[in-house]
């Protein structure tokens, strides 16, 4: 992969209006942390805030996933994380598995084929959907390693914003089953890249990092 590659990419991402979901959104999400990292994160779309600044889980449930990933030795900017969806869902629904299958055949694609990550943790079920199979399911599937379409490995976990809605024992055991997932996931890293360092000595403020993004999108057209 070249970064230019990469980069145009992004920008046709950037200014894409191919279906109903972009007349609802600022506009599409593309991505944050390193296309050169053996780890992919995969969530499912942008809520108002990633919205707002352009890239995935960069809000509430963005800020949940920064601390699963230091407990288990990781930080963003040693990632690569993108969306199924690119553009917001009207009042935050959750994306269909057809959007999904629309939006991802149409971008995710080309992200992955690019990226050519080594693993990949899938988060929610609508990543899992698009990602194992329109059957699986989260409850039942969360946790168990299996083979994307891209021959590369890949396991489901919650997606952050379930675990933001639990309380109680139900949260507690939603965290170490995360936790256990991401463990899982960076053996697996270790396994395939041991060369790679996943953790920086300090973690990016993501927010910070794309203020300028965010100035942009606000500003009218």
């Amino acid at each position: 992969m070249t970064h230019d590659a990469h980069e145009q990419l992004e920008q046709s991402l950037l200014a894409c209006a191919a279906c109903h979901l972009r007349q609802d959104a600022i506009g599409p999400t593309s991505y944050n942390g390193t296309p050169y990292s053996p780890l992919a994160i995969i969530g499912e779309g942008p809520g108002g805030v990633e919205d707002e600044y352009g890239v995935p889980l960069v809000g509430p449930s963005g800020q949940l996933l920064d601390k699963a990933l230091s407990s288990v030795g990781v930080t963003r900017d040693k990632c690569y994380t993108t969306n199924i969806i690119k553009c917001r869902p009207r009042n935050n629904r959750t994306p269909t598995v057809e959007e999904g299958q629309f939006c991802a055949l149409t971008w995710l694609d080309k992200e992955l084929s690019l990226v050519q990550p080594k693993v990949i943790i899938a988060l929610g079920s609508v990543a899992l959907k698009y990602l194992m199979s329109p059957n699986a399911r989260i409850t039942k599937d969360r946790g168990r390693w299996f083979t994307t379409k891209y021959g590369i490995p890949a396991i489901a976990t919650y997606h952050p914003a379930y675990l933001l809605r639990l309380t109680g024992k139900d949260l507690i055991r939603g965290k170490w089953e995360v936790y256990y997932d991401l463990k899982a996931a960076v053996e697996k890293c270790a396994e395939l890249a041991p060369e790679y360092t996943l953790k920086s000595p300090e973690p990016p403020d993501l927010l910070a990092l794309y203020s300028q993004r965010r100035e942009e999108r606000q500003s009218p057209k």
